[in-house]
């Protein structure tokens, strides 16, 4: 089953296999406007959160070895995602949303992200404006072979510069692929907001967008006619 972001009613009608989740029109923001900190999702210490990744043997992609279902991290983590389009910088929000930054920090650890492709990029016509990522085999399909659980708190918004992870229909069916927020877009708080990037990333993003997609997918969704890479990802 495809990880993704619901589109409107008549593209959703092409695509059955969207996330649960309704889009809709959004305003642009100033090309120097990033996102503020992620503070919608809910927050709780570390020591009491137990995450559960679940097996998900379906769409697996090499043999990445799940993070402890006790988080590891905290605070801020800071991200460096050496692209094609350029470097894009983010912050993770590790207190809100342990269980996703664990495995995000865990995978990138592992070069689970290392030369894979953005494979999608929606635009205007869509009333969508993201840029996803996170599936080595780039067909939407692909995942580390186990689930992220949604952490959610039912407030999240998705501005400019929005980090947030992708899914299925079903809750709790995250994995390895999270998309790019690259303008204000309006969704239901269904996706878990788990970081932001900076604002020369944002202008990268932006840069690329502009060239639109390869419309594959029907209303402005489709491939990203721009070639975006992910070179490498780290943490610290």
């Amino acid at each position: 089953m495809r990880t993704r972001v619901l589109l409107p009613v008549a593209t959703a009608a092409l695509l059955p296999l969207l996330a649960a989740c309704g889009g809709g029109s959004s305003s642009s923001t100033s090309p120097d406007t990033a996102a503020s900190s992620p503070s919608q999702s809910q927050s709780s210490s570390a020591s009491d959160v137990s995450c559960d990744y679940a097996p998900a043997p379906q769409g697996a992609v090499g043999d990445p070895t799940p993070p402890p279902a006790t988080p590891t991290v905290s605070g801020e983590v800071h991200v460096a995602m050496r692209t094609s389009i350029g470097e894009i910088d983010a912050t993770l929000d590790a207190d809100t949303t342990p269980c996703t930054v664990g495995s995000f920090v865990s995978l990138a650890g592992q070069g689970f992200f290392d030369d894979t492709p953005c494979h999608r990029l929606t635009t205007s016509p869509a009333g969508l404006y993201v840029l996803q990522c996170g599936d080595p085999t780039g067909t939407g399909t692909g995942g580390p072979g186990y689930t992220v659980p949604d952490e959610l708190s039912g407030a999240e918004t998705y501005p400019a510069g929005t980090l947030a992870m992708a899914r299925t229909q079903a809750p709790d069916s995250g994995g390895s692929q999270f998309f790019i927020v690259y303008r204000d877009t309006r969704l239901s708080p269904k996706y878990t907001v788990f970081g932001t990037i900076d604002r020369a990333g944002l202008a990268a993003v932006r840069t690329m967008a502009k060239q639109g997609s390869d419309d594959a997918f029907g209303q402005g969704d489709g491939h990203p006619k721009v070639t975006v890479t992910l070179e490498s990802v780290t943490t610290d």
